[in-house]
Order: C-alpha cells, then structure tokens, then sequence
C-alpha cells in the first residue's frame, strides 16, 4: 500500500485504522499527499470504486473527513448527518460497503463543540424539545446525555463521547454486521475530533 492508502487493495480492520490515523498525522502536520487541492483528473484516475474505510461523521462544516484524514478519491466512503446519528438509510448505506464493497472498517467519528449536542443538552434542561424532524436528532442524542446527566458540569464533552460510544455499539450489534464483527473481519470504532488542533483521537470502547 502506497502512501496515503491506494484504493483498490483489502486490507484487515487494523491497518485501515492504521492508514486513517496516518492520513490525520500528515494533516495535523502540515503535509498532506492529497489535501483539498485534488484534481478532475485525480478523480477519473481513481478508477473503480474500492474504499478501505466507511467513516460516519456529523455535518459540521469544520470536520471534513476527507480532509482531516488526507484521503483522496475512492479511498473513503463518508456519511455525514447531524450529531452522527443513525437511522434506517445510514444503517442501509454502511451494510452495503461492507457487504458489497467489501469495506473492512466503519469509525463514528465525533467531534468537539457539537451543535447537536448542545441543542440537545439545551432541550432536556429546559424540557423544550424541539420540532420538525430536529427534534428526531435531539431524541436520538438524547439518551447519552442522559447517561452522563444533563445538569452535569461537563456534560457536552462527556456527552459527545458517550454518544460516540453509543453509536459504535449500535452498528457493532447491527443484524449484518454482527457476523464479520465477530470473526474480525469488519471492526467498528470510535474516535474524536479536536477542533483546536485537528488531531483525531481513538475512543476505547
């Protein structure tokens, strides 16, 4: 595997991590292979799709995964929603990479500051909840910031994480997934983004 992670090859759930956490060293770092400026041509010579990696992150405009992660086309699949949260179509879309893509790692990737999450926090404290399908987003973040307790000094951080936690354990017990969880070929983690430095940090379970 060349530098940056070539798409195209299979490799085992540790050395897809390994391939992101590098991707983020180089950026954190300064010296990306790829970074934002990629080509047209870069993007026909990809070829095939054959991604390593699904990641599921929220759509926060300052986390894109691609970036952060210094992957270039047709290494990474990407999911972004509001607070990562999961429902039918996000459960749909990473079966398939893994089944018919033949992905070997998922990461739910949080990060620090979540607007969701504050607006969650912000609703359970004053009991407001709020409506449209927002309020679907806040119910699903909801029960990790109940965990963690919603008048609690540190609950945003502590709530982000307990979320992440969460969601990784959702799909790790998700009915296709469980399989080649469990065998070890597909791996499902957890990790953190930091606003302030860029740096993406492993969660244990």
């Amino acid at each position: 595997m060349g530098p940056g992670g070539s798409p195209g090859s299979v490799r085992p759930p540790r050395a897809a991590v390994a391939e992101l956490l590098a991707g983020n060293r180089r950026f954190v770092s300064g010296r990306p292979i790829h970074g934002h400026d990629v080509t047209a041509a870069a993007a026909v010579a990809s070829g095939d799709q054959q991604p390593y990696a699904v990641l599921l992150g929220c759509i926060d405009s300052r986390v894109p995964l691609e970036a952060i992660f210094d992957q270039t086309f047709g290494s990474i699949c990407v999911i972004r929603t509001g607070g990562h949260v999961l429902d039918r179509a996000v459960r749909g879309s990473i079966e398939y990479v893994v089944d018919q893509l033949g992905v070997t790692l998922v990461m739910v990737l949080g990060h620090e500051r979540c607007g969701a999450v504050a607006s969650t926090v912000q609703s359970l404290r004053t009991g407001q909840r709020p409506g449209g399908d927002l309020g679907y987003l806040v119910d699903r973040i909801a029960p990790a910031v109940v965990e963690v307790g919603a008048h609690h000094p540190a609950v945003h951080p502590l709530a982000v994480r307990r979320h992440v936690r969460r969601t990784v354990r959702a799909l790790r017990t998700d009915d296709l997934l469980a399989g080649p969880v469990g065998t070890g070929d597909v791996d499902v983690v957890g990790a953190l983004y930091a606003l302030d430095t860029g740096e993406v940090t492993l969660l244990e379970p």
